[in-house]
C-alpha cells in the first residue's frame, strides 16, 4: 500500500468512524466513548478510559487500539489527549479484582473515568456529558443515558480514542512494573499468560500485582 493510499483509507476510516459517534450526538447530545483494557491479563490493574471529542475531530490513524502498533498509540495518545474535550482515567487494581471479579472492577473504572471526564468538562465549561457509548458493557448508577456497542472499538472513534489511552496508559503502567518485579516479561507481555511470564511465575513466585483469582490452576499444579 503506498503512502497516498494508506492516507485515504485512514480519512476514510475517520469519516466513518465519525459519522457514527455523529449520529448519537444529534440524539442524545454531547457524547463521551468508553473502552478498558487489561481484562484478560494475569496480574496488574484493568484500566478504563472515557473520552470526549468534539464533533469535527480530525486526528487521523485512530482505530482500534489492537490493531496499531505501539509507536502509533504513542502518537496518537498524545494528540488525543491535546485535542479532547475531556479525557476520563479510571482503574481498578488486581487486590479489588480478586474481591469482587473482572467484570465489577471494570464498571467501577469505567464509572471512574465518567465522572473524571465530566468533571474536566465541568472545569473547561462545556457543559455536561449525555450520553456515553460502551464497548459491550452495561453501566448501572450513572446520570447519563448510553448505548452498548459490540466491537465499538472498531466503529465509534470516540470508542477508539479511549482504547488508545486505556492501552498506552496501562503498558506504562506494566512497563513501571517491568523493573520492579524483573523476570516475567511485563515489558513486552503486559501481564498476559505468556510462556515466559509462567516461567518467572515458576522461578520467582507470585508478585503483589499479581491476580490470584486468575491464577487458580497454577496453584493448584504447582
Amino acid at each position: 500500500m503506498t503512502k497516498e493510499e494508506r492516507l485515504e483509507k485512514q480519512k476514510k476510516r475517520l469519516f466513518e468512524m465519525r459519522s457514527f459517534d455523529d449520529e448519537y450526538r444529534r440524539a442524545y447530545g454531547q457524547l463521551g466513548g468508553i473502552d478498558e483494557v487489561g481484562r484478560g491479563p494475569l496480574c496488574g490493574p484493568v484500566v478504563a478510559c472515557c473520552v470526549v471529542l468534539h464533533e469535527g475531530t480530525g486526528i487521523l490513524g485512530i482505530n482500534d487500539s489492537k490493531k496499531l502498533s505501539k509507536k502509533a498509540r504513542e502518537e496518537l495518545y498524545d494528540m488525543i489527549l491535546e485535542e479532547a474535550l475531556a479525557v476520563g482515567i479510571g482503574q481498578r487494581d488486581n487486590k479489588v479484582i480478586d474481591e469482587i471479579n473482572i467484570l465489577e472492577a471494570t464498571k467501577l473504572a469505567m464509572k471512574d473515568s465518567i465522572e473524571k471526564a465530566e468533571k474536566m468538562l465541568q472545569k473547561r465549561d462545556l457543559g455536561p456529558l449525555e450520553h456515553v457509548l460502551i464497548d459491550a458493557v452495561t453501566l448501572n448508577g450513572i446520570s447519563q443515558s448510553q448505548t452498548g456497542i459490540v466491537k465499538g472499538d472498531a466503529r465509534s472513534l470516540s470508542i477508539a480514542a479511549a482504547s488508545i489511552v486505556a492501552k498506552v496508559t496501562r503498558d506504562r503502567m506494566m512497563e513501571a512494573y517491568a523493573e520492579q518485579y524483573p523476570g516475567y516479561g511485563f515489558e513486552s507481555n503486559m501481564g498476559y499468560g505468556t510462556e515466559k511470564h509462567y516461567d518467572g511465575l515458576r522461578k520467582y513466585g507470585i508478585t503483589p500485582i499479581h491476580r490470584l483469582t486468575f491464577l487458580k490452576s497454577f496453584l493448584e499444579n504447582k
